[in-house]
């Protein structure tokens, strides 16, 4: 399945709750909303035509005004590969954990808690690991995160 059939594909089922975006610049790229997280991700691993049984990544960036949560997947049998995203707010963000479809994203749902802050329900392990175990300066990876030995770079 080429680029373009995969996207038309995806777009063509999981009643419309994936939203093509044309800014994948290698692999198609859909928006969902938070709410569809856990229905989307069983779609796409149980689907016969895609099988997507690999979790890739799993990503955040912080746009001052929101926080993005990016998921990158991919299918071993079918060699295909898609990512889909969601914004959350920047105040109180939440996400719901899909390690029941792939276990794998343990660590990357602990690690976008530790550093941007958005809380994962259901997770049941959210502990540190990257950062010390008495750190209280905020999330680190946040763009308006200052702490006091922070010296932050001009921008170019």
């Amino acid at each position: 399945m080429t680029r373009e059939e995969l996207k038309s594909y995806v777009e063509g089922h999981f009643d419309g709750k994936l939203k093509s975006l044309d800014t994948g610049r290698y692999d198609p790229i859909f928006e969902i909303q938070p709410s569809d997280l856990i229905t989307v991700a069983k779609a796409l691993r149980d689907d016969e035509s895609l099988k997507m049984d690999f979790l890739c990544n799993l990503g955040a960036v912080d746009t001052c005004e929101k926080l993005e949560v990016v998921y990158s997947v991919a299918s071993t049998t079918k060699n295909l590969r898609l990512d889909f995203k969601f914004s959350l707010p920047y105040d109180n963000p939440e996400v719901d954990s899909i390690k029941e479809v792939w276990p794998g994203i343990d660590w990357y749902e602990r690690e976008i808690w530790e550093l941007y802050g958005i809380n994962v329900r259901n997770h049941g392990n959210l502990k540190q690991f990257l950062l010390p175990d008495d750190w209280d300066q905020g999330n680190p990876m946040r763009k308006d995160w200052d702490a006091p030995d922070f010296i932050r770079m001009p921008e170019v």
